[in-house]
């Protein structure tokens, strides 16, 4: 399908719940080139409430549906939002690829490998691009560290980490009453549930799947106690899975070795009483950096005490200097949206792949390496920490993969001016 640039998008949605009816919103209040044609959801009433907020916006009343098959098939859909529960995603995504539709999945891990390979597969056979909506490729932080590592300030890379560290345990304990889908994958799985926050922006850093790839993992559960805990303490003895042993441990901790050398560290800690954070770090030949403590040092610039140390300087000494032009031209144009203004970008990097014909800047590859981590970290759980492979699912491309798109959106080059010009 080739869009004309400029032209509208009509764009479904497929998952209404809390996180679809947010990118719905913002759709509807700062995208003035995209029309919502049709609305789906497994839930009569979520379904009804989406639609009642596109009418009162829009003036028109998309079409709707319990089934989202009825959408294969419409003409008045170009591209699909696919905000649904975790373990949908992939086939919900490959129903609409076969389709010829553009397809955007929301975050969360894969239940196996095979599904992964099913959506290479189905990109490679159908030619139709799937991306998935990994809002933190697209923050103002991770960006200017890509643009400070595309300038040499770190050096040779070396070593990242960072974890998806968010206490949920409200949002997971109440999942029955609340039809939220976390809580069946914390009730049966044990692995890294949600890798994709912290790996989608070391991987654009690494260069993964373009150059470098992840060839092995190791991974490692604690025992389970927070979610019960914390039932048994809000809820009483009689709630729902009070007496419940869920599988996931409260802490899961996964090490992955790329192809040159270099080390990631992923932590999935959500069943815990903590302060949200994404725990960034990143270690090059010529300097660190670490999100928690806001700090950076870089090798023969930062200060050193009187025993010839080096002492942490704030990142923001360094911020306006490397500030990616894509967020020099946002804050220009001014912040829209949620997560302190990523969802609109991440929203608009799929829908202008869309309107140009163009893939998307996070390409099926990635979205299937990346969603692997989930059931990869599953079985190395399961093996006591045993080591993991990790599929190639670029069948050697990374060697050699063709150019990356030029564009405002772009993850693997920082492009020139004329491409951010207000």
């Amino acid at each position: 399908m080739k869009k004309e640039p400029g032209k509208t998008v009509n764009l479904a949605f497929v998952g209404l719940g809390k996180r679809g009816l947010s990118l719905l919103n913002l759709v509807l209040v700062a995208m003035d080139d995209i029309k919502v044609t049709a609305l789906c959801d497994v839930y009569q009433d979520r379904t009804d409430r989406a639609a009642d907020l596109v009418e009162e916006k829009t003036k028109e009343r998309p079409f709707t549906t319990l089934d989202y098959k009825e959408l294969l098939d419409r003409k008045d859909i170009d591209a699909v939002i696919v905000p649904s529960s975790w373990e949908t995603h992939f086939d919900i995504c490959l129903d609409f690829m076969k389709a010829g539709k553009y397809v955007a999945s929301e975050v969360g891990g894969a239940n196996s490998v095979e599904q992964c390979w099913d959506l290479v597969k189905t990109y490679e056979k159908t030619g139709t691009p799937a991306m998935i909506l990994e809002n933190c490729c697209y923050g103002k932080t991770e960006l200017t560290v890509l643009n400070m590592i595309k300038q040499g300030v770190f050096g040779e890379l070396i070593h990242a980490q960072g974890g998806y560290q968010h206490d949920l345990r409200t949002e997971v304990a109440t999942g029955v009453e609340k039809r939220h889908y976390r809580l069946d994958n914390y009730k049966h799985r044990n692995g890294d549930l949600y890798p994709t926050h912290e790996l989608g922006p070391i991987a654009k850093w690494l260069s993964v799947n373009r150059g470098n790839r992840m060839t092995y993992l190791c991974s490692m559960a604690s025992k389970t106690a927070g979610i019960t805990d914390w039932i048994r303490k809000n809820r009483g003895p009689d709630y729902d899975n009070a007496n419940f042993k869920f599988a996931l441990g409260d802490v899961v901790t996964t090490m992955i070795k790329c192809a040159h050398g270099e080390t990631i560290l992923l932590v999935h800690d959500t069943s815990l009483p903590r302060p949200y954070s994404r725990g960034n770090r990143l270690q090059g030949t010529n300097a660190i950096w670490m999100e928690d403590k806001w700090a950076f040092c870089i090798d023969g610039v930062s200060p050193v005490n009187k025993w010839g140390e080096y002492r942490w300087e704030s990142f923001d000494d360094y911020y306006e200097k490397y500030e990616h032009p894509l967020w020099t031209w946002y804050r220009q144009r001014g912040l829209i949206g949620g997560h302190d203004g990523m969802d609109y970008l991440t929203l608009r990097a799929f829908l202008e792949a869309v309107k140009n014909g163009t893939d998307t800047p996070i390409d099926a590859y990635d979205m299937a390496t990346w969603m692997s981590i989930t059931c990869l970290s599953e079985q190395s759980v399961a093996m006591g920490g045993h080591p993991v492979p990790i599929p190639d699912f670029t069948n050697g491309r990374w060697m050699h993969r063709e150019p990356a798109i030029p564009g405002r959106y772009c993850l693997d080059e920082i492009c020139g001016p004329e491409y951010f010009e207000i």
